[in-house]
């Protein structure tokens, strides 16, 4: 089983998931409706928003292209 992620990881995680739900709020879109464009379901919006999941890079460009940003603005 892999060690459980550090301080630093798990900080980087909520910062990245902090950025795309300010950058959701500023584009009016629910976590629905950012899962629906991007192909994911609410629920894994949430748990990246939240810091509680670490999402791939595929994922990450796709929401960002739903989002209409950079993706380097979200992992800054």
């Amino acid at each position: 089983m892999p060690a459980p992620p550090s301080a630093r990881v798990l900080a980087a995680r909520r910062a990245v998931g902090e950025r795309i739900r300010a950058a959701r709020d500023y584009a009016n879109l629910t976590q629905e409706k950012l899962g629906e464009a991007c192909g994911l379901d609410r629920q894994t919006i949430n748990r990246i928003e939240q810091g509680h999941a670490s999402p791939r890079l595929d994922n990450l460009i796709r929401i960002a292209d739903a989002l209409g940003v950079p993706l380097a603005d979200l992992v800054r």
